[in-house]
């Protein structure tokens, strides 16, 4: 375990995060610059994530593959909109071994242009679609700044890039992978998001429209937490990928893209997690009770053990603690883990036939009976905490979440207290930039067939088209 001393929370929020990251052996920072090292702990979250959503995917009858690290620069340049959204950021390859190369290449920001280049010489007719392809990979963007998980040279993301027939079709998929990540995020991972369209200039680029999950962290900054995009036919006819349609005529094909990244990790530290360390909801955390033995005795033995083959009997993820440090520490390092419930058997305890339960999300404490029903108990605790946790960061958001009629409205609540700033917008792009002028404020999303809570842009005072949500993102 590193070093678990944690600055506190309302003191400063950034040091505040990082030392939970360094605390709880999530990640380490690595000698090459921006990218880190995900330590056991973290990556046994992601494993947990990835589990999860890609038995989700497979529902829905997507299937993985993989395609390679490097995209050629003349691949690349077949769609404009593409490499003018990601052309800061791209790492370029120039030299194989000592010989220069004549088409330098790119190692991949996002895959849409190898899929593309699969895809034309793999479909020719409706009866080869759809094709619904994910995959999890490594991608680099060259970002400026970066904090572990949140942003990094190097992450981890899942991307899923589907074709289809028809636009119905392609429009459904859109749709529908933005609440595979939205039921995820409330169901699981215990944090509210708000469903939306993006703005014309936060939309992915090369992407007709792009639909997004937003969060809100517990310091009132914005996370994206999953994208689902609709291209129409923008790539495909890019890089010609054709079908004979049912009339037998040619036809481009429709296409979509979607993911989430391991930022979804940061997101469970700045919702959830407090000055004493990681607080993972019991339905993602790798590992969700732990059983402590106090004292050296049979009867603590024997009922430790049969308390963790009932609970692993029934899915319900279980450890011994048995190392040699003493009961505190032992406390102290589960609770900077994160690990949902703790039990502790102690010989005096059995002396009066009781044990100790704690919760970690809320620090109490239970003194039951040692002959407690333990898969029954523990079954209905980490439900209990799995809802609480939701419950109390929909409280939090909620209370973070504001309306502004004008830009004073908006300068006085970024002032005071960042979060969700519900606003009216012209739908002009100059406004949008004005906006941005205050800290930094961008359109999270667009909130559809939701009443309006103005008639005026709350920048230029003129007619009004969309209540926007905005707000400071990570």
């Amino acid at each position: 375990m590193a070093n678990n001393k944690i600055t506190k929370r309302s003191e400063d929020f950034a040091k505040w995060y990082t030392d939970v990251v360094r605390a709880a052996s999530l990640a380490d920072y690595s000698s090459v610059k921006g990218c880190i090292v995900m330590e056991p702990n973290g990556y046994a979250i992601w494993e947990k994530m990835q589990s999860i959503l890609d038995k989700e995917f497979k529902k829905l009858g997507h299937v993985n593959v993989q395609m390679p690290l490097l995209i050629p620069e003349t691949m690349l340049q077949k769609e404009k909109d593409l490499v003018e959204g990601f052309a800061p950021e791209v790492a370029w390859v120039t030299k194989g071994g000592d010989k220069e190369l004549e088409d330098r290449l790119c190692i991949r920001p996002t895959s849409e242009t190898l899929f593309c280049d699969y895809y034309k010489d793999h479909v020719s007719s409706y009866k080869d679609l759809p094709k619904l392809y994910n995959q999890w990979c490594n991608v680099v963007r060259w970002e400026k700044e970066t904090r572990p998980f949140l942003r990094g040279r190097e992450f981890l993301w899942q991307e899923g890039h589907t074709i289809h027939a028809n636009k119905e079709e392609a429009m459904n998929e859109t749709n529908q992978m933005l609440d595979v990540y939205y039921d995820f995020f409330h169901n699981y991972l215990a944090i509210p998001s708000i469903k939306g369209k993006k703005t014309e200039k936060e939309k992915f680029s090369g992407a007709e429209y792009t639909l997004t999950n937003e969060a809100l962290m517990f310091n009132g900054v914005a996370l994206q937490a999953g994208t689902s995009h609709y291209f129409g036919q923008t790539f495909a006819k890019a890089y010609d990928v054709k079908f004979n349609n049912k009339n037998n005529e040619l036809e481009y094909v429709y296409q979509t893209s979607w993911g989430t990244t391991t930022r979804m990790i940061g997101a469970l530290i700045m919702v959830h997690s407090d000055d004493n360390g990681l607080v993972l909801p019991p339905k993602i955390a790798p590992k969700q009770v732990v059983i402590i033995p106090i004292g050296d005795d049979e009867k603590v033995t024997s009922l430790t053990n049969k308390f963790n083959e009932e609970l692993n009997a029934k899915d319900i993820t279980t450890y011994i603690d048995n190392s040699d440090k003493s009961p505190g520490f032992k406390f102290a390092e589960a609770e900077v883990n994160g690990i949902p419930v703790r039990i502790e058997v102690g010989k005096r305890d059995l002396e009066n036939n009781t044990i100790t339960i704690a919760r970690r999300d809320t620090g109490e404490k239970y003194t039951e009976s040692a002959d407690i029903n333990i898969v029954e108990y523990i079954t209905k605790l980490l439900d209990t905490i799995q809802n609480d946790m939701l419950e109390r960061a929909t409280k939090r958001r909620d209370e973070l979440t504001f309306e502004a009629h004008n830009l004073d409205d908006m300068k006085k609540i970024l002032d005071t207290q960042p979060g969700f700033i519900h606003a009216m917008w012209c739908g002009n792009k100059e406004c949008e930039e004005k906006i941005k002028e205050i800290k930094g404020c961008k359109s999270r999303c667009i909130l559809e067939n939701e009443k309006s809570i103005d008639d005026k842009c709350v920048c230029c005072g003129k007619e009004a088209k969309y209540l926007v949500i905005w707000g400071i993102q990570y």
